[in-house]
């Protein structure tokens, strides 16, 4: 059982977020804002969803994709922070699993996800 102040709290602060169903397996397109001193700008950050967790305004989200000589790259996202723009779902993976972390010791073809196909 919550706290109805702390409830009331998170629901003014998810008020605003407009956050589409998605779950782990999934490939998302992040758009954060980076600050650069004075300068702000947009970059895309696109990857595989490997872990949803948490809940309320403390939920997060694990994103992990494959950067340059095939390093695999993840980062923690609060699902309601203020440097992400937008959440965008690019493609639905066919997995049986909550949690993904068993990709990180796959590389190359063996670490492709399938894509689930809507009937």
């Amino acid at each position: 059982m919550r706290n109805k102040y702390i409830e009331n709290f998170e629901k003014a602060q998810t008020a605003g977020k407009n956050i589409p169903d998605f779950r782990a397996g999934d490939t998302v397109r992040l758009a954060v804002t980076i600050k650069e001193g004075d300068k702000t700008r947009v970059q895309n950050y696109e990857g595989i969803c490997i872990a949803k967790r948490g809940q309320g305004t403390a939920q997060t989200i694990t994103v992990r994709k494959i950067g340059a000589n095939s390093i695999g790259i993840e980062r923690i996202f609060p699902m309601y922070s203020d440097s992400i723009n937008e959440i965008t779902v690019v493609r639905r993976g066919r997995v049986r699993r909550a949690k993904l972390f068993y990709l990180r010791d796959l590389a190359g073809k063996a670490a492709r996800i399938k894509e689930l196909r809507r009937k």
